[in-house]
């Protein structure tokens, strides 16, 4: 019976260093980036690349990401002579904490003043990634002077809300997601820090995610996002289509499949009079942006910034 005892202390004991090494390894590494004042709130940005007469790409994360996500796709796009441009979202990664709802609007919102303090010059090529695609498409309509192409990486459109089967994913992604901010609030995910990668990143962007994935405080930002799901759908859909004269490539993970989830991913692409498709087989949702299949989003992205009439 002494055993029991013994062993449940050895878990906890074990567990608490775990925690605490992680905690160490955390501070050790700090932000790449500046600090962006919007307006008594500050957003992290990083910014990459050379200044040249080519477009900037704005990166937008999705669901639980931030400027970390692209860490990889900058790489390459900066080796590709490309600039390009990557924040944290209110209360996500390094960012100062932002009002509810954190909806499209609050995002979209976010987002113009970032670009506005940020001194980067438009037009810009636009690139999400999964339910960023929510937040590019209402982004692009309130703002078209500043558009010059978009990329859509697996990203979700406001369409594929009331497809079937699109209420029980929302419903099971956001038990997901509650579950993620209760156990990241009682600091429960430390010891799981190494596992904080599962994108493939260089190792800055690595030790970004790993910060993001053990934060109570990112985890309960996150929440409020996806709990903001069907409001920015919604808000995507009111502010209308895409203009077809804007460049639009489509980068999926996996082979092309047939549904109307797909159907609707790969509508911006299909309405484009430049528009393009790439099913990446061997990616997954994830990895698309990180250093091994990375290198198929960066040339989506080359394409789009080069504009009509490109080739890869």
């Amino acid at each position: 019976m002494r055993a029991l005892p013994v062993l449940m202390l050895i878990v906890v004991a074990a567990w608490g260093a775990a925690a605490a090494a992680a905690e160490v390894a955390d501070r050790l590494h700090g932000p790449r980036g500046e600090f962006v004042d919007i307006g008594r709130r500050r957003l992290r940005l990083v910014c990459e690349g050379p200044r040249s007469d080519a477009p900037t790409v704005w990166l937008e994360a999705g669901a639980f990401g931030g400027a970390a996500d692209f860490a990889a796709i900058q790489q390459k796009l900066t080796g590709r002579g490309l600039r390009s441009c990557a924040y944290d979202r209110a209360g996500m990664g390094y960012s100062d904490p932002g009002p509810g709802p954190r909806d499209g609007a609050a995002i979209a919102g976010d987002l113009a003043k970032l670009i506005a303090a940020s001194g980067e010059r438009g037009p810009f090529v636009f690139a999400g990634h999964s339910m960023a695609g929510l937040y590019l498409r209402l982004y692009t309509a309130r703002h078209p002077d500043q558009v010059a192409g978009l990329v859509l990486i697996d990203a979700a459109m406001p369409e594929m809300i009331d497809a079937p089967g699109a209420q029980q994913f929302v419903d099971r992604f956001t038990t997901l997601a509650r579950l993620g901010a209760a156990v990241g609030s009682l600091g429960l995910t430390k010891p799981f820090y190494l596992m904080g990668d599962r994108i493939g990143l260089p190792p800055e962007g690595r030790a970004e995610k790993r910060h993001g994935f053990v934060s109570g405080r990112q985890s309960r930002t996150a929440l409020a996002e996806v709990e903001s799901w069907r409001a920015a759908a919604q808000q995507a859909a009111a502010a209308g289509p895409l203009d077809p004269d804007w460049p639009v490539a489509v980068v999926m993970a996996g082979p092309a499949q047939s549904g109307a989830w797909t159907e609707s991913r790969e509508a911006p692409a299909q309405a484009s009079r430049a528009g393009f498709v790439d099913h990446v087989e061997g990616a997954g949702h994830r990895t698309l942006l990180g250093l091994v299949h990375g290198d198929r989003t960066a040339a989506a992205i080359q394409r789009v910034v080069a504009g009509p009439g490109a080739r890869d």
